[in-house]
């Protein structure tokens, strides 16, 4: 059995923002296996489906900071182990729309992780993250960071994550493979160009100080031939003076 938890805020004035990836991906997940969150129980909405073990995809209704309450409930019902909890929340220390999928972690200074973690006893559960930015660093800029919706390049970063990450829970859950799942999903870092390699010091200054030849430091050459050394004498020039030499001796 899995038990899939998107963590997020209930509410209208909720919806949509960075906060609540968690129930955005829930929701894209829900609407792909074809099943629908029912009334409240224990603490969450929750949505069947069978594949063919049985799968949970629940969405807490109390509120982020308690998200540990709903997930510590259906874990101790349903007898689910920590590594077949899958749970899907926003980091603010990760670029908008980047994926990075993990075995385990520490919370990372969020609340709904530090909530489940109390609950479950344990870090070593799979988190699924998509980035949602970082503000400026207060307290105050947090919570208006994460409570605000997305707009422009955000939004439309955020829509192809949510798709990504959903894509990355259907393979989680169709072969049971995380490493396989972290490979193909998490988003890459990308390469830093390496600067052009620089000449060492010294063979710029000899480039610098070396007196460039001119056109009239040259060796000039006539038609006649002058101004080049004189061509040796070649081997067959040498035995016909010894031949006459000894002819005329």
């Amino acid at each position: 059995m899995k038990l899939i938890v998107g963590l997020g805020n209930i509410g209208r004035e909720y919806e949509n923002t960075r906060h609540n990836i968690g129930f955005m991906v829930v929701d894209e997940l829900a609407k792909r296996l074809g099943v629908t969150f029912g009334k409240e129980d224990r603490s969450a909405y929750c949505a069947e489906y069978r594949a063919p073990e049985k799968i949970l995809i629940i969405k807490p209704t109390t509120y982020m900071n308690l998200s540990g309450i709903a997930v510590g409930a259906y874990a101790n019902f349903y007898h689910i182990d920590p590594e077949d909890i899958a749970v899907i929340q926003d980091d603010m220390d990760l670029p908008v729309g980047h994926l990075r999928i993990r075995r385990k972690g520490s919370a990372g200074g969020h609340n709904g992780i530090k909530s489940i973690t109390e609950h479950l006893g344990t870090e070593e559960y799979p988190r699924f993250k998509i980035g949602i930015g970082h503000p400026e660093r207060n307290n105050k800029a947090v919570v208006n960071h994460v409570l605000h919706q997305f707009q422009g390049e955000d939004k439309a970063a955020i829509e192809a994550a949510v798709k990504a990450m959903a894509e990355a829970l259907e393979l989680w859950l169709k072969e049971g493979d995380l490493n396989a799942v972290m490979t193909k999903y998490n988003t890459k870092k990308a390469k830093k160009e390496k600067p052009p390699k620089q000449k060492p010091e010294a063979n710029k200054q000899a480039e610098q100080t070396s007196p460039a030849v001119t056109a009239s430091q040259e060796p000039k050459a006539t038609a006649q031939g002058e101004g080049l050394p004189a061509p040796a004498a070649d081997s067959s020039s040498l035995i016909e003076r010894a031949v006459s030499w000894l002819v005329h001796k």
